[in-house]
């Protein structure tokens, strides 16, 4: 092969991976959760997490993590929590899975992904053995 074939199929392969990554990326940001919580999606790695922003007067103005399995942690304040964890991009189904979710409100862990995204919300999936609940997040804009 001559140097110019090889040099569009370097071209090209960085193009795809640019735009893997860029819808990928998309995600990030923050969202207001149905439970009244804001939350910060940011990337770590190739894994997406997301930590609590703002409680927004979430159930009737608690602080803490007080329904927290682990006794030891139910009074850790929840923002700056982590309640989002291991979200990994799925390029070829073009959706986000193999999370965990935690929700503050029951102190329960749930499988997570987001299966639609749109330019002022997503759409994201929460299950617990046969139990999936759908809800949408709205965006917050900056």
């Amino acid at each position: 092969m001559n140097k110019k074939v090889i040099l569009n199929i370097a071209i090209i392969i960085f193009i795809n991976l640019s735009l893997f990554s860029q819808k990928a990326d998309e995600l990030i940001g923050k969202y207001h959760m149905p439970n009244k919580l804001d939350i910060e999606i940011f990337k770590s790695g190739n894994k997406y997490y997301g930590k609590v922003i703002a409680l927004n007067g979430w159930e009737n103005g608690k602080t803490t993590d007080y329904k927290n399995p682990d006794e030891e942690k139910r009074n850790e304040p929840l923002v700056g929590k982590i309640i989002l964890k291991d979200l990994e991009f799925d390029n070829e189904e073009k959706i986000w899975t193999n999370g965990t979710l935690y929700g503050p409100e029951k102190g329960m862990f749930v499988d997570f992904k987001v299966t639609e995204m749109q330019k002022n919300k997503i759409e994201v999936v929460a299950s617990k053995f046969f139990i999936r609940k759908t809800m949408v997040w709205k965006k917050i804009k900056s």
